[in-house]
């Protein structure tokens, strides 16, 4: 009995802690990206702004549809108003004056209301501005998914860098203290100088320092991964990409070749409805000097007593309809239109001169862009080619300070020369992915 106890006892624990464990997720570089497009806080605000700019422009469009409003109006004097009327009128002395009440001391209004406009200048503006609107927020959203992909990018390629970075100092770290160790026992055994030892011991210490640093790093760059992913913080995940591999499909030659073509460029779309939105600002504040006219049709009961009997079947109700256009014309403000209309075309002039601006600024960082995306890639073809030429140097250093023919100086020189190579070969690596990306954001290349 005891047996069976314990037996569904701890399988109970490893079903509860099996459980509870959260499943790692696992990412390439391009399903990281499409989760994040649809996952990431800010493309979630981006897609709901779109929606709002549709209801927007429904509402805008009603504006200028039948408009249908009723109303019921109740009311009870608590006391009557008292009227002052010549009593010759009743029967009375010429003079006098007598106090009469008109009216019931309850009535009910019930009426309704049918409105269409049939001429604004302004609402014609609106319609286009409302279009315009909805133009700027799916611009707005194109512009997030290429931040989002660029983000994505960076920081998917800062957890490789991460991860690589403390696999090296990992290994070095083992290298190290093997020689070190070796070194130690050489030095009791009286056939090598206390001084390289310490300089082993000096360079073993940095490297200790550095993996810690590097595994800190490590855990913030999956942090900040996951945040640009749109999941939870401590969400474990796995990446399936490499650096090297990733690096090496960055490499595109034929991308340098891509001519720039600012239609397809999200600021440049942007700068144009900016100029856009200020052209329909000027014809709003023009329109303001047109007339607008509506039309409307109005029907309604009303029921009078001295009580509440209005729910009454004998109740009598006397009908009324009324039918009327109404015309509105601005005529005189003080100059405050014309002041409003200069403002507008002054705003236009900067836009137009915004436009010009973004346009010669992206010209010149895609020039930039290109330029430093071929330096990258020149780059890490030569601290590839420097890694081997330091990893080669380092190994022989090796072997001559095993052998007694070179110092400990010259070994830490060694090995400070391959630690740096070596990180600065994981970060060209980086630089290539991320100088790759930001040229495709200025070119808008699918």
């Amino acid at each position: 009995m005891n047996t069976k106890f314990i037996c569904l006892f701890f399988s109970l624990l490893f079903f509860i802690v099996g459980f509870s464990q959260e499943e790692s997720k696992i990412f390439t570089l391009n399903e990281a990206i499409n989760h994040a497009l649809q996952h990431n806080y800010t493309a979630l605000n981006a897609r709901q702004s779109i929606e709002n700019a549709k209801k927007k422009k429904w509402e805008t469009t009603s504006m200028g549809l039948p408009q249908i409003s009723a109303s019921i109006d109740y009311q009870n004097w608590l006391k009557q108003q008292i009227s002052l009327i010549p009593a010759e009128f009743l029967g009375g002395n010429k003079g006098d004056f007598a106090e009469v009440s008109f009216g019931t001391k309850q009535n009910v209004n019930a009426s309704a209301t049918l409105s269409q406009l049939l001429f604004d200048g302004s609402y014609l503006v609106g319609l286009q501005s409302a279009r315009v609107f909805l133009e700027i927020s799916k611009n707005a959203k194109e512009k997030t998914d290429l931040e989002i992909k660029k983000a994505v990018i960076n920081a998917y390629g800062n957890v490789l860098l991460a991860e690589e970075s403390v696999k090296i100092l990992k290994k070095n770290k083992t290298t190290l203290q093997k020689t070190l160790h070796e070194t130690q026992q050489i030095y009791e055994n009286g056939l090598a100088e206390e001084e390289s030892v310490e300089q082993l011991q000096i360079t073993f210490s940095s490297i200790e320092n550095s993996l810690s640093n590097a595994t800190r790093l490590k855990e913030l760059a999956y942090k900040m991964l996951n945040i640009t992913l749109g999941i939870d913080l401590d969400q474990p995940l796995i990446l399936k990409d490499n650096l090297e591999t990733l690096t090496l499909q960055n490499i595109d030659f034929n991308l340098l070749a891509v001519d720039f073509n600012l239609e397809n460029n999200i600021d440049f779309k942007i700068a144009q409805n900016a100029k856009r939105s200020k052209e329909l600002l000027l014809k709003y504040e023009k329109s303001k000097s047109l007339p607008s006219l509506t039309a409307f049709i109005n029907g309604g009961y009303a029921g009078y007593g001295k009580n509440f009997e209005f729910l009454n079947t004998n109740q009598r109700w006397f009908g009324s309809s009324l039918f009327g256009v109404s015309l509105n014309v601005p005529v005189f403000s003080s100059f405050g239109r014309a002041s409003k209309t200069k403002q507008a075309k002054i705003n236009l002039e900067i836009a137009k001169t915004e436009l010009t601006q973004t346009e010669q600024q992206l010209k010149l960082q895609t020039a930039s862009a290109k330029s430093n995306y071929q330096f990258s890639i020149e780059q890490y073809q030569t601290k590839k080619q420097n890694l081997d030429l330091a990893e080669r140097i380092e190994k022989k250093n090796q072997i001559k300070f095993i052998e007694g023919i070179s110092s400990s100086f010259d070994l830490r020189q060694a090995q400070t020369q391959l630690y740096a190579s070596q990180q600065e070969y994981l970060q060209s690596m980086l630089d290539v992915i991320i100088k790759k990306v930001a040229l495709e954001t200025l070119l808008n290349s699918k």
